[in-house]
């Protein structure tokens, strides 16, 4: 029988109000977006209040947790508490993007066709013909051009075909994705070889890069389907799908940049340090979204600036903070990029190729 002696001690930490902060926080954030949707007064203020709630609580949760691994608190197999807290949580996150996977694949295979092809096809809905994406929906089957409720839009994000690939936003979002995929390795890799410094933080700063780089493309699609393509959320049932896949995509992708550049600062020495990349990110997002009418060339000049400025300061002052047997943070952070990069080929393929 095994004695005391042979199990280590199992840090429980106090009670703590920051789950129930958080609760709040992201109470907030959905409740706001649902009213800043619905044209209501507020919305926007109150999904900014939450976001801001949300990253205090985050700020806080998590410094607590990087002091008390710092002060030893934690042994081997809270650790490994750890490693399974962040596998079922990316588990959930998948659970969460199947149901709109699957609710893509109803609407496309099993009830547009049935309204088609059911039996009051005819009878209620004036040969309506299920093609994706839905352009002419069902109301404007019926009514013409006196359809106001749902509405399809005037183009679509399709496949415009490999000869036009090279002008198609989507896949130069699935290029910088994929090579961040590439990027994270490369730095976990060098970190495994004992090389915390430099190179590793140069790899992870091309990593953080590309996630902006990427949301900088994301909302330039964005601002080009609103202004030039009259697809909307509101565009039918393609519409809603559309932004409710990717946007959803894209809001994971920030907070997995946000997760890695965390991971960047703390391996960057000194606090006045980790302050010029935050402070030029926060310029540059601020001067390339400000501005109307600004091109995608300069947006993507004025954030890729911003993303050498990453780069050089995290090249030039290392912290070494991170070793290849105590690297949670990174270690789950990189998970949650790589589980970003699979959703997306999955949308890169569903969405925009086969839509």
């Amino acid at each position: 029988m095994a004695s005391n002696s042979e199990y280590q001690t199992y840090y429980v930490p106090a009670r703590s109000k920051l789950p129930l902060f958080a609760s709040i926080a992201l109470f907030l954030t959905v409740f706001g977006i649902a009213n800043w949707l619905n044209g209501n007064e507020g919305g926007q203020f109150l999904t900014l209040l939450g976001l801001i709630s949300m990253l205090a609580v985050l700020w806080n949760w998590f410094s607590q947790v990087i002091s008390e691994n710092q002060r030893g608190l934690n042994s081997d197999q809270l650790k490994t508490s750890y490693v399974w807290a962040m596998g079922w949580f990316i588990f959930s996150e998948v659970m969460f993007f199947a149901a709109f996977f699957g609710a893509l694949f109803y609407i496309r295979q099993i009830a547009l066709p049935g309204i088609e092809h059911g039996a009051t096809g005819e009878v209620l809905w004036n040969g309506f013909e299920a093609e994706w994406p839905l352009m002419t929906t069902p109301d404007m089957a019926v009514n013409g051009e006196s359809a106001e409720k749902f509405v399809g839009p005037d183009q679509n994000m399709s496949n415009p075909g490999v000869g036009g690939w090279v002008s198609w936003l989507p896949f130069w979002n699935t290029v910088l994705l994929l090579a961040s995929s590439v990027t994270v390795h490369f730095a976990h890799t060098e970190l495994k070889k004992d090389k915390n410094g430099r190179s590793f933080n140069i790899w992870l700063a091309v990593t953080v890069s590309l996630g902006l780089l990427f949301l900088v493309l994301q909302a330039e699609e964005y601002i080009h389907a609103y202004h030039h393509m009259g697809l909307t959320l509101d565009s039918g049932v393609y519409g809603t799908t559309f932004f409710m896949l990717t946007g959803f995509h894209g809001a994971h992708v920030t907070l997995g940049t946000i997760m890695l550049l965390v991971q960047l600062l703390r391996s960057t020495d000194s606090w006045l340090w980790r302050a010029i990349p935050v402070v030029a990110l926060i310029i540059a997002e601020i001067a390339a979204f400000s501005v109307d009418h600004m091109s995608l060339a300069g947006r993507m000049v004025i954030v890729g600036i911003a993303c050498l400025v990453i780069i050089a300061v995290s090249a030039m002052k290392p912290s070494k903070v991170f070793k290849h047997h105590d690297c949670f943070g990174f270690e789950a952070s990189s998970w949650y990029w790589h589980f970003v990069d699979v959703v997306w080929l999955g949308l890169f393929i569903f969405v925009y190729i086969l839509g």
